[in-house]
């Protein structure tokens, strides 16, 4: 595979990580949301810097069962 051609790949492929991560952060916020918990201007942030897909998978997880958004921050 070509130099450009294997960087165009590498290129896609963290844009779909990229996607992923978002849409992942998004469903936790809508979790969160369905549960009528509010977050701060500061949590959404928190949540929207994440990079870390294990943490993000974790909070998935976890999202629907909490009261407030610490809960998820503290088993961090």
């Amino acid at each position: 595979m070509p130099l450009e051609r294997a960087e165009a790949h590498a290129a896609g492929r963290e844009t779909v990580r990229v996607e992923t991560r978002a849409r992942l952060v998004r469903a936790v916020l809508a979790f969160l949301d369905g549960n009528g918990v509010r977050l701060s201007d500061e949590e959404r942030a928190r949540f929207a810097a994440c990079t870390d897909d294990a943490l993000i998978e974790s909070w998935l997880f976890r999202a629907p069962f909490v009261s407030s958004a610490s809960e998820l921050f503290t088993a961090e």
